[in-house]
């Protein structure tokens, strides 16, 4: 029994694992960010979940820092919420290829909990979010991603203002530093998450998982090395009998004459 994460389905191919620990303000104890582990290891093993959303129960927060805490007890040699260990394991998780990861980032985040959003492969904010790296303000320096991850979305000097000041950014700088995908009103980032997951949930599962691998090989390979890499997964998934009735499928619409706009959609406006 989970007592700070639920995980439910809203919809076939989609799971929301939404974290409530108001009594900390959402701040990340070893016990609930386990839970969060664990959840989406469940939402893997129920069937064939192709978007997992990552949500707050709490008003004003989404994930926030390592609870101190369990960090100064574990740095002790004290015992604490939980084992060690649990913000790698979430990391594991939502870099797992089987399944693309969306933060409905409802609220204020910040240190370990805005590393875990920096891991996900979408995120989207609401406008009174604010994102920090205030490790530096605890006298210690980032320890998941909250420097390395995060100056290769947004770039080093934003990054290094980040992370050397302590200040915390808001939602709409941190898009407009392309570190985020959109920026909503109060109250619809969950609303958005669920339309982006139902649409991913809708594509091959092959084939979105080949396209998160090529994302998360990219990120340690150089360009030449990368290029190579997604040829070679390229060709692998295009001679799959699905894709090829797909390629079918799609090109009868064109003969039939059906435009581009029509067949793939309209460009999104940005938020």
């Amino acid at each position: 029994m989970r007592e700070f994460v639920e995980l439910t389905y809203p919809h076939d191919g989609v799971a929301v694992v939404t974290m409530s620990n108001p009594r900390i303000q959402n701040n990340g104890s070893w016990k609930a960010v386990h839970e969060i582990a664990d959840a989406m290891i469940e939402a893997r093993e129920q069937g064939r979940v192709r978007a997992i959303v990552l949500a707050s129960g709490v008003p004003g927060h989404w994930w926030e820092h390592a609870w101190l805490q369990d960090l100064a007890d574990t740095m002790e040699g004290k015992p604490a919420s939980g084992p060690g260990g649990a913000f790698p394991r979430v990391i594991d998780e939502i870099r797992r290829p089987d399944a693309v990861v969306i933060a409905a980032i409802s609220g204020d985040c910040s240190g370990g909990g805005a590393e875990l959003g920096w891991t996900c492969d979408l995120r989207i904010a609401e406008e009174q979010a604010v994102f920090g790296q205030p490790e530096i303000q605890i006298a210690l320096p980032t320890g998941r991603g909250g420097t390395s991850r995060l100056a290769r979305l947004i770039g080093r000097p934003a990054a290094a203002e980040l992370v050397l000041l302590g200040r915390p950014m808001t939602a709409r700088r941190i898009h407009a530093l392309g570190g985020i995908n959109a920026v909503v009103p109060e109250g619809q980032s969950l609303a958005m998450a669920l339309e982006w997951a139902q649409r991913l949930a809708s594509y091959s599962a092959h084939a979105l998982s080949t396209l998160k691998r090529m994302l998360n090989d990219n990120d340690d390979m150089s360009l030449s090395d990368a290029l190579a890499n997604e040829q070679a997964l390229f060709v692998e998934v295009a001679r799959t009998p699905q894709a090829i009735a797909r390629m079918r499928e799609i090109q009868a619409r064109f003969d039939a004459g059906e435009s581009i706009r029509a067949v793939y959609g309209e460009p999104r406006e940005p938020h």
